[in-house]
């Protein structure tokens, strides 16, 4: 990434406040010690944003926009996710918070340094507002999408109002061996990237900006999408070995993905937005690669080479649930992870997933510790998330080799704008 500025001054601190988008809360975070006084405005319009360019290592998607980014946007190779809780702060540095996390996002899916002043310039006797390991590298088509789970709409910043209805607590699904320190979080930080010292950059200088006001809960690093959000991506495989989101929603599906994936204009705060569901799924690898094929076909409903429903045709062939095989049982299982996630099984219900892989080394026998890091985007998770993990944790085949660890629920705002930060609707 390039710097906005490469001067080698020695200005005061005083200066660099004055200077700065960031509040002088957000760069006391960057400081880590000392004391910095009172705010100063935002000015997160001071970083002029690129058109998104074609794609690869140069792509640049907008932080800017009608919609977040990082939903519909196609799919990148790499993720790295986290929740936070809030410190002991009150509602006017909440805000302040997300006014600085909107100025540095937009200069980090810019291409520039999360701070003005960037990784080796500035105040020389203060440390940088950028980290500097993602210096030199291009954007790679960094997406920065914030979320707020049901806990910040306690009593501590007067947003019990505000919380929407869908914005449920999960329910316990049956099977479930959720981990606490995986689980919930006030806020959420997406952070997608083709290149992971990228996304690993976005989400460490965030978490510096936010020092004093809220500090890590959870994180996962993910890579190899296990789901495609256009139609000019390939299917990708999961750690299973089959493909994975051969149905997913695609941005191209604008009627569905209007209607299932974006919160409709009814006036509130979360117009224009999206609910995120998150679930950390261990995998037990072994226990997989000991069984069959025909087993694991049988698990998936689809064949592990080209991805084709076992009722026959090629991988976007519409599955035929009622076809008959021998002794007249279905050809796709009953209990076929395919057959259940379908949405003519679910009253059409879908949702835009956009997962990830994950190996966070081994566990204590020597087992991988991998699997799926679940993600998906929805209008409604009561009638879309819900109902369809109640439906495969209770009948679900793929079950005998999975386990849910980790989860997560969070509402995500509609995009942000000039001089209106993230999630401005809920000071409103």
């Amino acid at each position: 990434m390039t710097n906005d500025t490469r001067t080698d001054d020695r200005r005061s601190d005083d200066t660099t406040a004055e200077r700065s988008g960031l509040s002088r809360r957000g760069l006391f975070g960057l400081v880590g010690a000392g004391v910095v006084g009172g705010a100063v405005g935002f000015g997160i319009d001071r970083v002029i944003t690129p058109e998104a360019s074609a794609s690869g290592a140069a792509a640049v998607y907008p932080f800017y926009g009608e919609h977040q980014a990082g939903i519909v946007t196609p799919a990148q190779d790499r993720l790295h996710f986290a929740a936070f809780d809030v410190g002991a702060i009150g509602r006017e540095e909440l805000a302040e918070l997300l006014a600085d996390w909107s100025y540095a996002a937009n200069r980090m899916t810019a291409g520039l340094g999360a701070g003005e002043f960037g990784a080796a310039s500035g105040p020389y006797d203060s440390p940088p507002d950028d980290t500097g390991e993602a210096l030199d590298l291009p954007p790679a088509g960094l997406t920065i999408t914030f979320g707020f789970g049901p806990t910040l709409f306690d009593d501590r910043f007067g947003l019990a109002s505000k919380r929407p209805a869908a914005l449920i607590d999960l329910p316990h699904f049956p099977g479930d061996a959720l981990v606490d320190g995986l689980v919930g979080g006030d806020l959420c930080i997406q952070a997608c990237s083709d290149d992971p010292q990228v996304a690993v950059h976005a989400i460490r200088n965030l978490s510096r900006i936010a020092f004093g006001r809220a500090s890590l809960r959870w994180s996962q690093l993910g890579f190899g999408r296990t789901s495609s959000t256009t139609r000019a991506q390939a299917t990708p495989r999961n750690l299973f070995g089959f493909k994975d989101g051969t149905a997913n929603l695609r941005a191209e599906d604008t009627a569905k993905v209007d209607s299932q994936v974006w919160v409709a204009d009814d006036g509130g705060w979360m117009a224009g937005g999206s609910y995120l569901v998150s679930r950390k799924i261990r995998m037990t690898i072994e226990t997989w690669d000991r069984a069959s094929l025909r087993e694991q076909e049988r698990v998936v409903g689809r064949t592990k080479g080209e991805g084709a429903p076992l009722s026959g045709g090629t991988e976007f062939t519409e599955p035929d649930f009622a076809l008959a095989g021998r002794g007249d049982a279905p050809l796709i299982d009953e209990a076929a992870h395919v057959r259940l996630a379908h949405p003519g099984s679910n009253g059409g219900a879908a949702m835009l997933r956009r997962g990830y892989n994950f190996v966070d080394g081994n566990d204590e026998l020597g087992r991988l510790n991998a699997g799926l890091f679940f993600i998906c985007f929805q209008s409604d998770p009561r009638e879309q998330f819900v109902p369809i993990q109640l439906k495969l944790a209770r009948n679900d085949a793929m079950n005998e080799y999975l386990r849910h660890v980790g989860s997560g629920i969070f509402a995500v705002p509609a995009g942000a704008s000039a001089g209106r930060p993230i999630g401005a609707g809920l000071f409103d």
